[in-house]
């Protein structure tokens, strides 16, 4: 395993990103927003949220337990690190 690297003076283009992935598990599965709203609880405004992949800096670990519950899935499924380009 490599040493670990310092991120204190980087940039995110630097170490890269996470990349949402609802959108696509939802899509191939053919499970709507809102049917996964109705199945989860949770609010249409943060599922569509998730979906767009939009404004999210933080990650709701409730919310993402609740989707792999109802969808049968692991949080790799829903999350992929994108690593920087180089």
């Amino acid at each position: 395993m490599d040493d670990p690297k310092s991120i204190i003076q980087y940039q995110t283009a630097d170490y890269g990103s996470i990349r949402v992935r609802l959108a696509e598990v939802l899509d191939s599965r053919g499970i709507t927003r809102n049917r996964l709203r109705t199945l989860t609880g949770v609010k249409y405004d943060v599922i569509d949220r998730y979906y767009k992949a939009e404004s999210v800096e933080l990650m709701d670990l409730g919310f993402l337990a609740k989707v792999c519950y109802v969808l049968n899935c692991n949080i790799g499924d829903l999350l992929e690190y994108v690593p920087p380009e180089r």
